[in-house]
This record gives structure tokens, sequence and C-alpha cells, in this order.
């Protein structure tokens, strides 16, 4: 009798590990599947951030590189003037012509970085042939802007108020400033994501010069 109690008892804890070793087996399973969304998203901060701290943060990529500037048109900054004359906005048709190279940087008044750009703007305008500097003034106030230009100095042949932001996301524009390089035949040839600097000058006016070779 007992014997058989015996048997009777072995055979329910087995039935009982037949029962639960599934769910052992799938526990680990589930916890994967809950953390696997989390595990993507930690990865590609880290790469993003990894790119952003690599000290060339023109590594970003611009899906725009080698395609037709985005179809887009701008107001003047209001009250802008230059030697007297009112600084007018820009159009993309405007960057497709023959023999120019055209450089657009995108700024603002309450920009930091692009206050410490500006006499790297200024000299490029003013000493490199054969290109034309153009702005795209992002989210600002036009006293602002005008009084930013007025103290610093005002590199540029035309401005484009874009007081909303949304011509700047048909750009691709991560923040400010971002300064691009388009060709004569008015596709995007480099966009440098920060400010233009001493140190990276030279990479961005050999990039400069190759579009003016076509």
């Amino acid at each position: 009798m007992l014997a058989c109690v015996r048997e009777m008892l072995v055979a329910s804890e087995i039935t009982r590990a037949a029962d639960s070793a599934p769910e052992t087996l799938t526990a680990p399973r589930r916890r994967l599947l809950f953390l696997l969304p989390m595990l993507i998203f930690v990865a590609l901060a880290a790469l993003f951030a990894a790119r952003l701290v690599s000290g060339d943060p023109s590594r970003i990529p611009s899906a725009l590189i080698g395609r037709p500037v985005p179809d887009t048109t701008l107001p003047g900054v209001e009250g802008l003037r230059r030697g007297g004359e009112p600084v007018p906005g820009w159009s993309s048709a405007e960057m497709k012509a023959p023999g120019q190279v055209t450089v657009l940087n995108v700024w603002a008044s309450w920009c930091a970085p692009c206050q410490e750009e500006h006499p790297v703007l200024m000299n490029l305008a003013a000493k490199e042939p054969g290109i034309r500097v153009i702005g795209l003034n992002y989210k600002d106030n036009p006293e602002n802007a005008r009084r930013f230009l007025g103290q610093f100095g005002n590199p540029f042949a035309a401005v484009g108020a874009d007081k909303a932001g949304t011509k700047a996301i048909d750009w691709g524009v991560y923040g400010v400033p971002e300064t691009f390089i388009i060709g004569p035949d008015g596709t995007i040839r480099h966009k440098q994501v920060g400010a233009l600097s001493p140190v990276n000058l030279p990479g961005f006016l050999d990039k400069l010069r190759r579009a003016k070779g076509g």
C-alpha cells in the first residue's frame, strides 16, 4: 500500500514538472520580448550620441545630398536693409544658375554658436569669389535679427524669414546653425551641421571649390 502511495506521489510530481516546464521555458522569452523595444531605443540613442560627441557633428548624414533643393520661397526679414537698400528674401529657383554656387546659412539671433561662426561667414562672403551667400533666419524676431546683423555685419545677399520654422523642416535642418552648399545645377552638394570654425573651414572650402568645378 505504501509503495502504491509513493508511486502515486512520484507520478504527481512528474506531472507537475511537465506542466510547469513550458512556463519555465517561455518566461525568459517573454521578458526578452518586453525588453527588446527598450534595448533597440537605447542602442539608437547611443549611436546618435556618439556621433554628436565624435568631434565632427557634420558626419550626421543628410538624405538631401545630391538632390535638388526643396521648393522654397521666403520673404525678407522685415525692415532689414543693406547699404540703404532692402535686403530681399529668396526662392529656391534662384539657386540654379550657371557658374553660381550658393552657400545657405541657417541662423538665428538667439543662437550663440551663430554669433561665434559669424566672422567666418563674413570672411567667406568677402574673400571667396564666385559664391552667393544667403541666409535662412530661423524662428526669429525681425527686430532681433536686424540688431544681430547690425552689430556683427551682414554677409548675406538675401535673407529669408522662416518665422514658423516649417521651411527649415523641408531642408532637413536639425538645429542652428547649419550651412548648405548648393551647386550651379541646383543640387545640394554638402551640409555642415553646427558652426563653421577655423577647424572645419578647410574641409568646407574644399567642398565649396569642388562644387564650383561642377
